[in-house]
């Protein structure tokens, strides 16, 4: 009696507004993608019953279903520990999701879940920025909030309760903005894109400043940062407060982790050219003395969607196997 040998994973990414569907080899090239529109899908399980099907026609479509292995999956506030996405706040579903139970009962197969965070430093560790490094952090910024994983000795540290590296929910400014998890003064709440807005119209608001901000039909990080480059210097202060924060941030995580680098990755990397010098001032002023100069401060290479849809198919080569073809 013959037996097929499994190759093949599929990664997945839930993203707040678009979901990626991959079939990943061995040897980590991406087969084959496809997408889901994450928002429409306000009811769980009609999202569940999509993802499903799609991942059963994408396989069928790329060498058979019995090819795959397992599946691995990103999602924002997942708990790798419990396969569950606990409490997520950017997302159409709320409370406690079982996940990985939900979709292996649908499937069939393995099913691993991890916090996109973690499953960023999979990826850059894999393939990107972080390969080589054995102790580092990793920083998403987008449009969701502000996430991070801490590598120790080649190793993900999650915690007890798989909670590590919440870097986005640590206080940076006392009786500061109000966060969506009901505290004030989170770090998400100045440096994600949302936080980088609301920088920009206080600033707006408090001063009689020219700037082409105030012509702005939409006032994103990204349309504040073309005003940078038209010389707005009100634009400018926006990305400078910014990274003054962001280097607090950092310089305290790397105070207490002593990484050999801190890696920034999200949908609002290509944003760093307009935070990044502000950001490296603040992290010196800020970080302890001895390990000043010997942390490297890098931005990711790797397209997001790609990274992410990786890192979750080296978590799904990690997961036990389980089928109940076999």
């Amino acid at each position: 009696m013959s037996t097929t040998i499994k190759t093949r994973v599929i990664g997945i990414d839930i993203g707040v507004k678009k979901t990626t569907i991959a079939v990943v080899d061995i040897r980590g090239t991406i087969i084959a993608k496809e997408f889901l529109n994450t928002k429409d899908y306000p009811l769980l399980n009609n999202f569940i019953e999509a993802l499903s099907e799609r991942i059963v026609t994408i396989a069928e479509e790329n060498g058979g279903y019995e090819k795959v292995r397992s599946i691995g999956i990103s999602a924002p506030s997942a708990n790798f520990l419990t396969g569950s996405i606990e409490n997520a706040m950017n997302i159409p579903w709320r409370g406690i999701i079982p996940l990985a139970a939900m979709l292996r009962d649908r499937v069939g197969l393995a099913v691993a879940v991890g916090n996109d965070a973690h499953i960023t430093a999979l990826g850059e560790k894999a393939y990107g920025s972080a390969h080589g490094m054995e102790s580092f952090i990793i920083v998403s910024l987008g449009h969701g909030g502000l996430g991070s994983c801490i590598f120790c000795n080649g190793q993900p540290h999650l915690g007890t309760g798989g909670y590590a590296g919440e870097l986005g929910h640590c206080c940076i400014v006392d009786g500061g903005r109000t966060c969506n998890c009901g505290r004030q003064g989170c770090l998400e709440e100045y440096v994600s894109d949302r936080g980088i807005v609301l920088t920009a119209r206080e600033l707006m608001a408090a001063s009689d400043e020219p700037s082409l901000m105030r012509d702005l039909e939409t006032l994103t990080p990204m349309t504040i940062g073309e005003c940078c480059d038209k010389g707005d210097a009100l634009a400018q202060k926006v990305y400078e407060q910014t990274g003054f924060y962001l280097g607090i941030g950092l310089a305290n995580y790397a105070t207490l982790m002593n990484p050999d680098g801190i890696i920034l990755t999200g949908e609002l990397q290509d944003a760093s050219r307009w935070f990044m010098d502000p950001m490296e001032e603040s992290f010196n002023e800020h970080v302890f003395g001895n390990i000043r100069g010997k942390v490297k401060l890098l931005v990711s290479i790797l397209d997001n969607h790609e990274r992410d849809v990786l890192g979750a198919s080296v978590l799904a080569w990690n997961v036990k196997e389980y089928s109940l073809f076999k």
